[in-house]
């Protein structure tokens, strides 16, 4: 054994290997440390200072226990709504109505406090109920001409549809209205105006070669008159017949229209 190592083991053990020289780890500045505990001290009395203000200063006030949820009353009857505020512990408040063009007379159409809202247990709902649309009687307005009709029932509130009809009144005359003049009405509802189209049209017959008294007779049949009768001269043929006739056959004329014959002269008997 070598003098060297008895003396190392005298010494407590062989030597450990020295350690590479390397950086210093690095260090904050002491100045930064300083502000990073002021912050988290200065932070914590914050929350500390909050907890003691709204804990033990001012506390919140704790929520009644008397609160309740307002039902939902939207298209109920008086009565059913009626029921429903008293079920949930409320009042009845005054009502008013309004009229509404889609629910009828009767049914809640708001309310205040609103449903889902929160309120005291015997405090009032106010409730706004429907009085049903308005409704107006037809007016009369049978022989006004067509737009004069049409003007007077638009100003009522009513829509108007028109209709033509033949009819024995000039044309472009109100016969009548659907539903009948006087029936009350929602506003807003239709009426359908029934204008004339004028007297009908009838075919004129073929009149040539009968006799004048059985044509004067299918003329009135038709509702037609007869404007005048000429006589004319045929050399003996068709003597007491029509020859002619205006306006011609097969034409279409109005009832009333006078019809012009001409007949074959009858000779001396």
């Amino acid at each position: 054994m070598k003098l060297g190592d008895a003396i190392q083991k005298r010494r407590g053990g062989a030597r450990s290997p020295r350690r590479r020289a390397g950086p210093p780890p690095e260090r904050r500045p002491a100045g930064a440390r300083f502000a990073g505990w002021l912050l988290a001290l200065t932070a914590g009395g914050l929350a500390l200072g909050y907890l003691v203000a709204t804990r033990l200063l001012f506390p919140a006030p704790l929520p009644p226990r008397d609160l309740v949820e307002v039902p939902s009353l939207q298209g109920l009857a008086l009565g059913q709504a009626r029921e429903r505020v008293f079920d949930a512990g409320l009042e009845l408040g005054p009502s008013e109505g309004l009229r509404h063009l889609e629910l009828d007379s009767g049914l809640v159409v708001g309310q205040a406090p609103l449903a889902g809202q929160l309120t005291r247990r015997g405090e009032p709902v106010r409730l706004t109920v429907s009085l049903g649309p308005q409704r107006q009687p037809i007016p009369d307005v049978a022989g006004l001409r067509g737009d004069r009709a049409l003007r007077v029932l638009e100003a009522t509130g009513f829509q108007v549809a028109v209709d033509s009809v033949e009819a024995e009144k000039p044309a472009g005359t109100v016969v009548a209205t659907l539903p009948a003049a006087g029936t009350v009405l929602q506003v807003s509802g239709t009426v359908r105006l029934m204008l004339s189209k004028g007297p009908p049209l009838v075919p004129m017959p073929y009149l040539l070669g009968i006799p004048q008294d059985r044509a004067i007779d299918s003329l009135r049949v038709l509702g037609l008159g007869v404007a005048a009768v000429d006589t004319v001269f045929r050399f003996g043929r068709d003597q007491g017949l029509v020859v002619e006739q205006a306006p011609p056959a097969d034409s279409l004329v109005r009832r009333g229209v006078g019809v012009r014959l001409s007949v074959g002269r009858e000779g001396a008997r």
